[in-house]
């Protein structure tokens, strides 16, 4: 796994909220995995697939100020004029 690759990851997950206003976590995890290299997901401990910390990392820095991360659904979102400024998950 390179930077690079999870770069390529983080972009495409912002392309997906940029264009559909929301990107499901478990739907984000299956194209990462089929469509991106190896090692960018993972089996968690619940036995659900994962994103990597990279991507997420990489998904944070290019996301900030545009993204919320809706906990309990467990979906990101474009952020709303209704959202807390600096928040990046939604209650």
């Amino acid at each position: 796994m390179s930077d690079t690759n999870a770069q390529a990851a983080a972009q495409w997950m912002l392309t997906q909220i940029t264009d559909n206003g929301e990107l499901w976590q478990m739907d984000a995890a299956d194209h990462i995995a089929s469509d991106f290299d190896e090692g960018l997901t993972y089996t968690n401990d619940n036995g659900n697939l994962a994103i990597s910390k990279e991507v997420l990392a990489a998904f944070r820095k290019i996301s900030e100020g545009t993204v919320v991360w809706e906990r309990g659904q467990r979906y990101w979102r474009r952020r709303t004029e209704h959202d807390p400024e600096g928040r990046r998950q939604a209650d």
